[in-house]
């Protein structure tokens, strides 16, 4: 940060003196055409035969002319210094960014090298730890070594008048017997092969520790995960319970509001099948004039008396269902 804050700071002044420049530039071309176009208004208002002498003008136009060159050669050198100094900005950036994943990788590698060194420690201290228990177990066999040595010895002490050669054979078959029972196996082959297979569980051991290491990391990552959604969902799941205890109180009371109009639907559906049935039956005996009269006066009195019932029945319904039967009354006419 601080490298790149001088660098922030050396490239201030620049670019504020490039820009200082270009204004510069601009005006004096501003200028520059300014002059010509008073020059050119000039010649304009002169006659051809008063000429004046215009070699000061000429000199003076040269001079701002090269003044405009210099300013714009300055001005591009500037802006080449702003661009070399932006590209090595750029170039320390990148190294920055490159060297911080170096730093970051090398972590890493340190942080796995730790564990391997203490799993090396953990090793190394099972090792010793074995090592002082065969330490331990040679002392004794030497001791116990020692002790039968000795018996042997007052064996030998103690039988003088016994055959000396065949004593010496037996004693030499019985310690051959016990060196062979109590003999450490030292072999080379066998020492490599049980050291092949301590570094094969070893390895084995740090490739277990290791999936264990990823399978704790994932268990904590699927139980946070679960946690979330758990949560999410549970929210969500009380806001369609509250939903649903609304939406069936108003089911009872649609059932309680609904509950007394099913008697006086059922009567009206029956007044209706009834009168439907007698329409049709009428329909059915019409066959001229005199009896189409006897039945609108029948008609009349059955109209009558349905809206009786209706209005005993349910005052609210009596104007749709007196309509009702004043269109089957036109349908018969």
């Amino acid at each position: 940060m601080s490298e790149r804050s001088s660098k922030n700071n050396y490239l201030a002044p620049v670019e504020s003196h490039a820009q200082e420049l270009e204004v510069q530039v601009h005006s004096l071309e501003a200028a520059n055409s300014k002059l010509e176009l008073q020059i050119k208004e000039f010649y304009e208002m002169r006659s051809p035969t008063h000429k004046k002498d215009l070699s000061g003008f000429y000199a003076t136009i040269a001079d701002i002319r090269n003044k405009i060159h210099a300013r714009s050669m300055e001005n591009s050198q500037m802006i080449l210094c702003v661009d070399k100094a932006r590209l090595a900005a750029d170039d320390f950036k990148m190294k920055l960014e490159k060297e911080a994943k170096m730093r970051m990788m090398t972590e890493g590698d340190v942080a796995r090298l730790r564990g391997v060194l203490d799993s090396f420690t953990h090793a190394r201290g099972d090792l010793e730890m074995q090592i002082e228990g065969l330490k331990e177990e040679l002392v004794y066999l030497r001791k116990n070594h020692e002790e039968q040595c000795g018996a042997v010895n007052v064996e030998m002490d103690c039988s003088s008048s016994v055959d000396m050669s065949k004593l010496l054979e037996e004693m030499r078959t019985q310690y051959e017997g016990m060196v062979e029972k109590n003999q450490i196996t030292t072999s080379p082959i066998e020492v490599k092969t049980s050291q092949s297979q301590v570094t094969d569980l070893k390895r084995t051991f740090q490739s277990l520790e290791i999936e264990l290491h990823g399978l704790l990391t994932q268990k904590g990552y699927l139980e946070q995960s679960v946690t979330d959604i758990n949560g999410r969902y549970g929210s969500q799941l009380s806001q369609l319970q509250v939903h649903i205890n609304s939406m069936e109180e108003e089911l009872q009371q649609l059932n309680v509001s609904i509950q007394p109009q099913a008697p006086e639907y059922q009567i009206l559906l029956d007044i209706k099948m009834r009168l439907e049935m007698e329409i049709a039956e009428y329909r059915r005996l019409l066959d001229g004039e005199g009896l189409r009269k006897v039945i609108m006066v029948e008609k009349v009195q059955e109209v009558q008396h349905v809206q009786e019932v209706v209005e005993e029945y349910n005052p609210h319904m009596q104007k749709r269902v007196s309509t009702s039967v004043d269109e089957k009354v036109q349908d018969i006419n």
